[in-house]
């Protein structure tokens, strides 16, 4: 049986984006499969404690930019620090990673298609417009996908996910999940990778 994590995120995250290929480079190595889980984090934060950007005290806003300008460093990437078109409503760009999962296809680079955009073209992706350009240049049928998004189905998968996520203990973008293990942000990337090559048992909680 192939095992299996799960990636809790949003594409309105830079830190989502800034793991994303590290991300799925460890799960290709370790031959896992990944269950990707858009989640609206308006909707997490509340229930545990966490702040949007704008409402975060200015020195937790402060810090904030230089871990952004390390990990561009550390990762090696070019992306904007204050991009055109951000923060912008993702709902959609979230929903049809859905729909692509709920098809049965990988949207691991559509994910990648949409977190470039953003982060490092300064396109809108809140734009359908935009969006269907990322998913055709992907392989995927746009008109297809983004109608599927906008269905009451998809709609119920997203709400559910958050649901979930929160039943895992989720509080922020990213997390992975393996056996019942949190790692969150991608600055944990390196941990879980040390977690599957020695092949120990997950830690607990309850520990």
């Amino acid at each position: 049986m192939v095992r299996r994590i799960t990636c809790y995120f949003t594409t309105v995250s830079p830190w989502a984006y800034i793991g994303h290929a590290l991300f799925q480079r460890i799960a290709r190595e370790h031959g896992l499969a990944v269950d990707w889980k858009p989640v609206n984090l308006g909707e997490i934060f509340p229930e545990t404690g966490g702040l949007p950007l704008a409402k975060r005290a200015p020195a937790r806003q402060r810090y904030r930019m230089f871990e952004l300008q390390r990990w561009r460093e550390k990762r090696g990437k070019t992306f904007h620090l204050h991009p055109k078109n951000w923060p912008f409503d993702c709902s959609l760009a979230d929903r049809s990673v859905i729909a692509i999962v709920h098809s049965g296809k990988d949207a691991g680079d559509y994910i990648g298609g949409v977190f470039k955009a953003v982060f490092e073209e300064e396109r809108n992706c809140a734009d359908e417009n935009v969006l269907a350009d990322i998913l055709s240049s992907c392989g995927h049928d746009a008109r297809s996908v983004l109608k599927s998004a906008r269905s009451p189905e998809i709609e119920t998968l997203y709400k559910n996910n958050i649901a979930e996520a929160l039943s895992a203990g989720v509080f922020g973008s990213p997390t992975y999940i393996l056996d019942g293990e949190l790692f969150w942000g991608q600055d944990r990337l390196e941990l879980l990778d040390d977690a599957l090559r020695s092949g120990r048992k997950a830690f607990s909680s309850a520990a």
